[in-house]
């Protein structure tokens, strides 16, 4: 697939679903108009799709009485100021991800990722029904935000690297787009750090202004043809073993809607994000055939001294922002008694019975 193809691609997947036929039972003057700014590029495979799907959920459960309008990054505002844009009501909603809001809001990427932290299953358990989403809520009500989860990437690649990683000592002075507490973490470790789009990331890789970088995972990092800049795909997931798509809709405009229709966004936020766990799922293992059996990709693993110096950097960050900012000790005292409290069957159920299916498909 070559970089710009999934552009061919949009009626694929979740985007599917946003090209439903539909039915307006609503009058023109009922019907309440929305925007939504992502920070995805227009119809990107699951991520932008995803806020297409999002935005016809909506639609067709509300009858027709909501309309939300989807735009890529940089239609209306860039990638990286959703969470402003939303904010301030330039637009009523946001796609994006909360670690990119780190210098505004510093417990925010406790609910994209954390380093070694929860999986899919226990992140969106904390969420719905342990006190992730109200931890969540007041923290954006201070930005006159209404967080939701609207989809989540599954355990993500550790990231695209141009040279193999041997040890420690390979990682030091690297150039990597890594956003979040990842991205801190690897910044203890002797790597220099950015955050930049999605949309850059090649063209950064090409010209040398990167070494290596994390994007999703197989599926988004075929469509944008990351495999044609770097030889090298690390498998080792410690960085995002989830990644949480938030959605963001401006605290007044959410305040003004009836509860019928604030129980319309709840719900498709609930559906969105489940149906792109699920399309992740296939994509991502179609993806990955594709990359190592059509374009020769070396699947790699992070050498032994490096996961533990990572593992090791992530605590120490993690422990530095919890000791400066009383949000973060607030949240991330729930979300650690979260996953002591399900990790007990997460590992005598999902982990236990990976390795035993491992053991009996290389037997």
């Amino acid at each position: 697939m070559e970089r710009r193809s999934f552009l061919k691609t949009a009626g694929i997947g979740a985007a599917g679903v946003a090209a439903a036929p539909f039915v307006s039972t609503a009058s023109a003057q009922d019907t309440i108009t929305w925007n939504m700014v992502t920070s995805w590029p227009k119809n990107f495979p699951a991520l932008g799709t995803g806020a297409n799907d999002f935005a016809a959920r909506i639609e067709r459960l509300s009858g027709g009485r909501m309309r939300v309008k989807v735009h890529g990054a940089g239609e209306m505002v860039p990638a990286m100021e959703v969470f402003d844009a939303v904010a301030q009501g330039t637009a009523e909603m946001g796609h994006s991800a909360s670690y990119y809001w780190r210098g505004k809001v510093a417990a925010s990427q406790f609910f994209t990722a954390v380093p070694f932290g929860m999986n899919t299953t226990e992140t969106n358990a904390w969420l719905y029904y342990g006190d992730g989403q109200k931890l969540w809520d007041e923290l954006y009500a201070e930005h006159n935000l209404k967080p939701f989860p609207v989809g989540n990437t599954g355990t993500q690649m550790a990231g695209w690297f141009k040279k193999e990683i041997n040890s420690l000592d390979d990682m030091q002075g690297l150039k990597l787009r890594l956003p979040g507490l990842a991205g801190e973490a690897m910044a203890g470790i002797g790597v220099s750090t950015l955050t930049i789009p999605g949309s850059e990331i090649f063209t950064s890789l090409q010209t040398g202004v990167l070494d290596a970088a994390d994007w999703v995972g197989p599926y988004n990092d075929l469509a944008f043809g990351l495999h044609q800049v770097a030889d090298y795909y690390y498998t080792s997931a410690w960085n995002e073993p989830c990644a949480i798509l938030e959605g963001t809709v401006n605290l007044d405009a959410w305040n003004a809607l009836p509860d019928d229709l604030k129980a319309v966004v709840t719900e498709a936020a609930m559906a969105s994000n489940l149906a792109m766990i699920s399309e992740f799922a296939l994509r991502n293992a179609e993806a990955l055939d594709t990359l190592v059996n059509e374009h020769d990709v070396q699947l790699r693993a992070f050498p032994e001294d490096v996961i533990k110096a990572l593992y090791d950097s992530s605590q120490q960050v993690i422990q530095q922002q919890v000791d400066s900012d009383p949000p973060s000790a607030k949240i991330f005292e729930s979300y650690q008694a979260f996953q002591q409290k399900v990790r007990g069957f997460t590992d005598v159920g999902e982990f236990a019975y990976l390795k035993a299916r491992e053991s009996v498909v290389q037997s």
